[in-house]
């Protein structure tokens, strides 16, 4: 539990913000160390002095968070062997007429795919069957693998591959696979009776206006869930590094990764999206989750990935939220810092220090430092971060992050045993530079250094 006086903090920000931004009803909640940390709302479902009060545990529509949902379980059955990011999307579902677009680029809005359906706003009007869907003139608008477009239909078309490859419904794949073993019973296709209802608030008087709630069918993976801030916030640790072995580390690690970016060129990014997950950089401190909006619905699920720091927001508007769940981890930083990991001893990295020190790459020096009993990082002298190695056998390392995630760094030895060079994708890292006697590609020259 935080204490008493940072949950006063966050319980004034957020009530600040369903007074001054005129929302019905706002709900929140932190995470730390993969565990809720504090909950709350504010206001009433229907916007009325005297109406039915927000809970933590009321549901909203979480609009688009849904498609990380779907991305996760799109990168499950990747890692099962049951499809590849590189396969066409008409390997798993024939009947489309943009079947040349891959997994991967509908997982990063890459696809080049047009961003809606043809025909009136489909999240305010009744959803389209599967085959309806496809039978009108879709289309590409860019070009598949080119800029980031951002594509509704695209997650169309992944919760039809998650149905081709299960066997079974999209979402009865996500309740089975990580709804059910994460114990988020609150997390549905349709609302249960309480939830919150959409509502639109007028711009220049304090009225409501409902919007209309529809089973999106084709489109759900879209968009369609409902859950609470509680319920995410399990979520949220799991994008956080807590998957229970749900997921491969690594995989997350890949979805977060930044692939293609949402801002102008020549202007520093502050968004990208990866595989299924937008990462936003404020200042060089980087945040991974997902917004999501639908008529008199918004939701915003952000994690620090450095530190496991996670909040989520749900509001009943279908306007007016700002950088709320922003804010609150700003909030939860500065007034409750996470708690610093003790250092200790760790005997079993005895086995790697003749490895450890400088090692040249040409003239340019970097240093190998252990990380822990199998983990190595070879950093540049001139960088405050560098590339790590996890053991993959005697002497053998492959790359975990950096530009080397897969690449192979070898230890080389003499016929004595001892150490020769270090070989990483074909560049030689010698005790000094360009030591004589290591096999430096190119040679040395015959005068050596002079």
């Amino acid at each position: 539990m935080l204490g008493s006086a940072t949950q006063a903090h966050l319980d004034r920000r957020l009530r600040a913000e369903q007074s001054e931004q005129r929302l019905p009803s706002v709900a929140a909640a932190v995470v730390r160390d993969g565990r809720l940390a504090w909950s709350a709302a504010a206001g009433t479902l229907d916007g009325r002095a005297d109406g039915p009060a927000a809970t933590p545990g009321t549901q909203y529509r979480i609009g688009s968070i849904t498609k990380t949902f779907v991305a996760v379980q799109v990168m499950r059955l990747r890692d099962a062997g049951r499809l590849d990011l590189a396969d066409r999307l008409a390997a798993h579902v024939p009947d489309t007429p943009v079947g040349d677009v891959t997994i991967g680029q509908l997982l990063s809005h890459t696809a080049g795919l047009q961003a809606e359906t043809l025909g009136p706003w489909w999240e305010r009007s009744p959803g389209l069957d599967w085959e309806t869907l496809v039978s009108g003139r879709l289309r590409t608008v860019g070009r598949p693998g080119g800029s980031h477009h951002y594509s509704n239909l695209g997650y169309a078309f992944l919760g039809r591959v998650v149905e081709s490859c299960c066997g079974t419904g999209w979402f009865a794949a996500v309740k089975g696979e990580l709804l059910d073993p994460l114990g988020m019973t609150h997390t549905v296709y349709e609302a249960g009776e309480g939830a919150a209802p959409g509502l639109a608030v007028h711009p220049q008087a304090d009225l409501v206006h409902v919007e209309p709630t529809h089973d999106a069918r084709a489109m759900a993976p879209a968009g369609q869930l409902w859950s609470t801030v509680e319920d995410l916030a399990v979520w949220a640790a799991f994008l956080g590094g807590r998957t229970q072995d749900l997921l491969d580390p690594a995989t997350l690690v890949e979805m977060a990764r930044p692939l293609t970016l949402w801002d102008e060129p020549g202007d520093p990014w502050d968004l990208a999206h990866g595989l299924g997950l937008m990462i936003w950089n404020d200042g060089g401190r980087r945040t991974v989750g997902h917004g999501g909006s639908m008529p008199g619905f918004r939701a915003s699920l952000r994690v620090r990935p450095s530190g496991g720091d996670g909040a989520v927001v749900l509001c009943n508007a279908t306007s007016g939220l700002t950088g709320l769940a922003e804010d609150l981890l700003d909030l939860l930083a500065q007034h409750e810092p996470a708690a610093q990991e003790p250092w200790s001893v760790d005997p079993g990295e005895r086995s790697l220090l003749d490895l450890t020190g400088e090692w040249y790459w040409g003239p340019e020096q970097h240093v190998l430092s252990l990380v822990s009993t199998d983990e190595l990082e070879l950093r540049p002298l001139s960088m405050t971060r560098g590339a790590r190695f996890r053991a993959t056998g005697p002497d053998r390392f492959v790359g975990v992050d950096s530009g080397f995630v897969g690449e192979t760094l070898e230890v080389v030895r003499a016929a004595d045993g001892s150490i020769s060079h270090l070989d990483l994708a074909t560049y030689c890292f010698t005790r000094t530079p360009y030591a004589l006697g290591a096999p430096v590609p190119g040679g040395h020259d015959e005068q050596g250094w002079h």
